[in-house]
């Protein structure tokens, strides 16, 4: 079975082939700025392929035409990996906000693509561009090959009214559903999965907590196999603080500031998700990389903003311990979860209390994608290095209900 994975942004399409005999990877790229004008060497079109990386310039209006672009990258092109686009089974989307009725992955029918839509007030960024990417692919292979919407709410459904509710007047969850939801649940699910083979634990006896570090950060804790609290909220904001993003804050923060700059909620809402977080305490940049450059030459607003997050997040790390009376193991991923050994040492350095010492040799050299135990396999609490795989989860939950299907 061959699973088409697509991930649209708003001007954007990831895609990834899958092999699911093997689960291996056939091909995988992107099409960026779908819709906008092309300069001079401004190569949008991302092909990987055997090891191999190509680039290529193409302007491409619409979503519709990045999609038959991917359908002839895969059959047709001096890149192709399968005779016929008719050899691809189904097609998995990834869906970033399904609320509280889709809580797993659902075959796609006018009545689901019209509850995505209904919802994009939860997610205006994303939810949108992933019924675009619908129904662009509806438009190129028609309504034969199943497609599969794979929600980051779902894996965070499991959470109990005591961890998802707000303290606001209770009619605003009844007539607008605010609640928190959660999101990188499908990353959370895949590593929490993987942390429990790792150490040869069923995960329906385990108390995990996952942490998902990158530009957009989130923290789960993952007790029997199930989500009982998340660090994000209502939307991606929530949590603690990102590469752009505040985190939470005081709410009386928001309105002093929008009476004192006289600022309307859409101006408010640009400054706490695109100029805040980790960008506006260092004042350098939102990429790690930059922080760990200027911390390095002595910038004290980098350092600063490197000890904001380290600690933010081992509060939160402490509160779920709390919430779950212990923890059996702790794992990092994502881009700063993975590259980030200065992050995750000072992370572990104030859960001391719960026994928890690691290798700094090994953990200062495992880079991206590579995997690792930093913890001795017999300490109370085993900490992890583990790179996710959301596609390769979408491509998972898609093959099994196509599978169903037949």
């Amino acid at each position: 079975m061959k699973i088409l994975v697509i991930n649209c942004g708003s001007s954007s399409l990831k895609y990834q082939l899958m092999d699911m005999s093997d689960e291996s990877v056939l091909c995988k790229g992107a099409i960026e700025r779908i819709g906008l004008p092309i300069s001079g060497g401004e190569e949008n079109v991302i092909i990987k392929v055997d090891g191999n990386k190509y680039t290529y310039d193409k302007e491409l209006p619409t979503h519709t035409d990045a999609f038959n672009e991917v359908k002839f990258i895969l059959s047709e092109s001096e890149y192709k990996v399968v005779d016929s686009f008719d050899e691809i089974d189904a097609i998995g989307h990834r869906v970033v906000q399904g609320g509280v009725k889709y809580n797993k992955s659902t075959l796609v029918d006018a009545e689901v693509v019209e509850d995505i839509k209904q919802l994009s007030p939860l997610a205006p960024l994303h939810n949108p561009a992933n019924v675009q990417g619908y129904e662009a692919c509806l438009k190129v292979v028609g309504p034969d090959v199943p497609q599969v919407f794979v929600f980051d709410t779902a894996f965070h459904s499991t959470m109990p009214p005591k961890a998802y509710m707000y303290a606001v007047p209770y009619e605003y969850y009844e007539k607008y559903g605010v609640r928190r939801y959660g999101f990188h649940g499908t990353s959370h699910k895949f590593v929490s999965k993987r942390a429990a083979d790792k150490m040869g634990e069923d995960i329906n006896n385990l108390k995990l907590i996952t942490c998902h570090l990158g530009n957009g950060s989130s923290i789960a804790a993952v007790e029997n196999g199930k989500v009982v609290d998340t660090s994000m909220g209502f939307t991606p904001l929530d949590g603690f603080m990102m590469g752009t993003r505040s985190g939470g804050v005081d709410p009386s923060v928001v309105t002093f500031i929008m009476k004192k700059e006289g600022l309307t909620p859409d101006e408010m809402d640009a400054i706490l998700n695109k100029k805040s977080g980790v960008n506006a305490i260092s004042g350098v940049s939102s990429d790690d990389r930059d922080i760990c450059k200027a911390q390095n030459e002595g910038n004290k607003r980098a350092a600063l903003a490197h000890e904001m997050q380290a600690y933010e997040i081992a509060k939160f790390i402490g509160s779920y311990i709390a919430a779950m009376n212990g923890v059996d193991g702790i794992v990092f991923t994502g881009g700063i979860g993975e590259n980030g050994f200065w992050l995750r040492s000072k992370i572990c350095s104030y859960l001391g209390y719960m026994g928890i010492k690691i290798d700094e040799e090994l953990n200062e050299a495992t880079v991206k994608g590579a995997e690792a135990e930093l913890t001795d396999p017999d300490s109370n609490v085993r900490v992890f290095i583990l790179a996710t795989d959301e596609e390769l989860m979408i491509a998972q939950d898609t093959a099994e209900i196509v599978k169903n299907l037949k």
